[in-house]
């Protein structure tokens, strides 16, 4: 699936100027492209964190909140969340709810590729059991958010940027999604 997607190139003002193929892409001069990134909650309320895949291009190896991924020509980025969400972890979501809207960030991995992303950020909760792709996630873990946020601010270099941003701006909605996701 990576090779054959591409992702939708914007200006400053996120207005589509055109595409490219997603790999080619990520590079040392990735331009600005949309993406989204999503907070999957189980009834318990706790958050699915993931360990990206040793073979991904950008941040292989790394933890982060549950899945992100580009949406496609023609796609909402509704229905691409819930598409990567069947590809990457092999589940589906319900109660797909917006918290961080205008959420953008550009950061530089190890290897010097950079992602640079309009980045909307949603919580919902994940229905049915995890079947992991392993070319994505490498290992996912259900963590109570309150020990997540303390973990990420304790210890940010241990997860991706854009996760440890996330926390900062939009940690307060993610509290209320978890809490509501409680029977």
């Amino acid at each position: 699936m990576s090779t054959q997607e591409h992702v939708i190139l914007v200006n400053d003002q996120g207005e589509v100027i055109g595409t490219q193929e997603k790999y080619a892409a990520h590079t040392t001069h990735t331009p600005l492209h949309l993406a989204f990134s999503s907070w999957l909650f189980n009834a318990q309320g706790e958050c699915l964190v993931t360990r990206r895949a040793l073979s991904k291009k950008a941040w292989p190896g790394v933890w982060t909140n549950s899945v992100c991924g580009h949406p496609q020509t023609g796609e909402s980025t509704e229905h691409a969340l819930v598409r990567r969400c069947r590809y990457e972890i092999g589940a589906e979501i319900a109660h797909l709810t917006p918290v961080a809207m205008d959420f953008r960030y550009c950061e530089t991995d190890p290897s010097g590729i950079v992602e640079n992303e309009i980045c909307p950020v949603y919580a919902a909760k994940l229905v049915g059991t995890l079947t992991l792709n392993p070319d994505e996630v490498m290992a996912v873990q259900w963590v109570e958010l309150e020990s997540l946020i303390g973990a990420v601010e304790a210890t940010p270099w241990a997860f991706s940027p854009w996760m440890v941003s996330q926390v900062a701006l939009a940690q307060e909605k993610l509290r209320q999604f978890a809490l509501e996701s409680k029977p």
